[in-house]
Parts: C-alpha cells; structure tokens; sequence
C-alpha cells in the first residue's frame, strides 16, 4: 500500500507539472493579451510599456512561467492585472460557494440514483426502469441554461415561490434558511445532470453483474435475492461506479459555469467566464490548476476506494490480477 501510494503521488506531481506547463503555455499563446488590458484611448504606448514591465510581462516567457511556478509552489496565485488584487483573496470564496452548490446536488443525485440504478437493473424494462431512462435522456438532451430559465420562469416570475438567482436575499447573508432557498432551482437543474449519467451508471453495472456465473449459483443455492443483489452483487458493482464519481469530484470545485451565470451564483464557473473575458490570465491559471489538482485527487482516492471495495483488487494495477 505504501509503495503504491508513493508511486502514484509522484505520477501525481508529474501529471500537475505537465499540467501547469501546458495551462501557462496555452493562454499565453491566446490571441491578445494581458497587456491589452493597458491600451485605451487615454493611454500612451509608452505607459502600457512600462506597466507591463512592473507586471514583468515583457521578460520571455519562460522567465515568466519559472517566475509563476515558484510562486505557485510557495501558495501565491499571483495578482489581477488591472487592480492588482491577490488571486487568492478572489478565488477561494468561489470555491467554497462552487462546494456549496455542487456538492448539494452531486450528494442529492447519489442518494436518488445508485439505489434506482440498483432497483432498476432487478426489474429491467419495467415501469421506474422506462421513467429513468426518459430521465436521462432529458438530461442528457437539454441544455441546463435553458432548463434553468425554465424553472426561474416559472417558480420565481410567474409563481414567486423561489428567489430567482443569487445565493443569498440581501440583508440575510449568513441565513441557513434563505440559503436553502436560493439552493433549491440551480440544484433540481445540477442534479437532473448527474442523475442522467448515475442511473444508468448503475443500472448498466449491476447487470453485467448479476449476469456472472457465481451470481447463478448463488440464485440456484437458494440464496435470497436481497442478499444476492446487495451482498453479492452490489461490492463488484461499485466498482465502474467508483470510477465516475472519482472523476466527477472535480466538478465540485470547477463547477458548471452556466448554471451559475443563470442563477447569478458567485462560483468559480462564473468567476472563470468572467476573467477570460478581461483577459486575467492569472485568475484563469489559477482556476485551471485547482480544478487539475481535484481530477488528481479523484483518481486517487477512487483507486485507493477500488481496495476497499474489492480487496481481491491489487492496488498496483487497477483491476488488475487476483490476490
């Protein structure tokens, strides 16, 4: 486990290495720039050029991203560009508010979609099998913006039962009560989302599962079904399963940036449209390498999850060979 663990925290590293390189690269290569932010009409050329040299954005570029990458490793996200603000005093409360949003719907779609996936993959093609698949198939086939506008139409314009956007009701920050209201639209929208892909997710699992021959011998033995289904069955089941939500874990930080510019919710996903569209590059690399830390994370913690799960699973190669 040790050897393992080591292992994969240096691919780790490498991988967010690589990452920072190819991030730092890209937006420097975008069409325009940080120092366009400097040239309007009551600027001289002049000036830009010796704000840009404050800022250290005329040195090459990879003077720059050795530059970035210290600072980076020693916890400094840099500054904006235009008012000179720590990234970080503009980034972490987005996080935390993205976590609020995300994972509200994230744990409300696990909680409804693996025990349906389960119930459904026992009763294929029946009635609740049919209504999940049409689920999905909205899910997947609906644009979220347009889903949300949809229900602030109707709850908040037309009804007036539900706040139309933003996370908090003016006057009340800090209010459980007016949060959870405010939760209520942007999450029925995230969360149909994720019950798109888990329902069938699990469903699809469970029955490559329960089609395996030892699952045949336990039905034949007498074994009752609920134990089959949930003893048998389910632990080599979560598996494929443990691998999405590994993935997905990312998405609790990076967040879904329509949904939050719909509902105005001060996340990270509105946070990052807005700053590519004031060129704040560092901002953008910011967002960009605490989303590849979380994708890091993930894959880590569902390989470690693999073992506990299925300890027949080495974990020196996922799903690899038999203890």
């Amino acid at each position: 486990m040790t050897e393992y663990l080591i292992r994969r925290i240096i691919q780790s590293v490498v991988v967010l290495f690589l990452i920072t390189l190819v991030t730092f690269g890209l937006i420097h290569a975008a069409p325009g720039g940080p120092t366009q932010i400097f040239l309007s009409p009551g600027l001289s050329q002049e000036a830009a050029k010796i704000q840009a040299h404050n800022l250290g954005l005329d040195r090459p570029v990879y003077i720059q991203y050795i530059r970035w990458l210290g600072d980076l490793l020693q916890g400094d996200l840099g500054y904006t560009f235009k008012n000179h603000i720590p990234v970080g005093k503009i980034l972490w409360p987005t996080v935390g508010n993205t976590i609020v949003l995300m994972g509200a719907a994230w744990i409300l779609s696990l909680v409804i979609a693996i025990p349906w996936g389960i119930y459904n993959s026992t009763v294929e093609y029946g009635f609740s099998d049919q209504t999940a698949s049409f689920i999905s198939y909205v899910g997947f086939a609906m644009p979220t913006f347009w889903f949300g506008i949809l229900l602030q139409e109707l709850f908040s314009l037309r009804l007036d039962w539900l706040p139309l956007s933003d996370m908090w009701t003016m006057g009340k920050e800090g209010n459980l009560g007016d949060l959870f209201m405010h939760l209520i639209l942007p999450v029925t929208v995230l969360t149909l989302g994720f019950l798109a892909s888990y329902v069938k997710y699990a469903r699809a699992s469970m029955l490559e599962v329960l089609e395996q021959d030892y699952i045949r011998t336990a039905r034949a033995k007498g074994v009752k079904e609920t134990r089959v289904v949930f003893r048998h069955a389910l632990r080599n089941a979560l598996i494929p399963i443990i691998t999405v939500l590994g993935l997905d874990l990312s998405i609790l930080v990076g967040g879904a940036a329509l949904t939050e510019n719909v509902f105005n919710w001060p996340g990270m996903g509105r946070l990052f449209v807005e700053m590519a569209m004031s060129r704040e590059y560092s901002v953008l690399m910011a967002i960009t390498i605490v989303v590849a830390v979380m994708v890091v994370v993930g894959n880590l913690i569902a390989d470690i999850l693999y073992a506990i799960v299925d300890p027949r699973v080495q974990l020196g190669r996922r799903g690899g060979n038999l203890s």
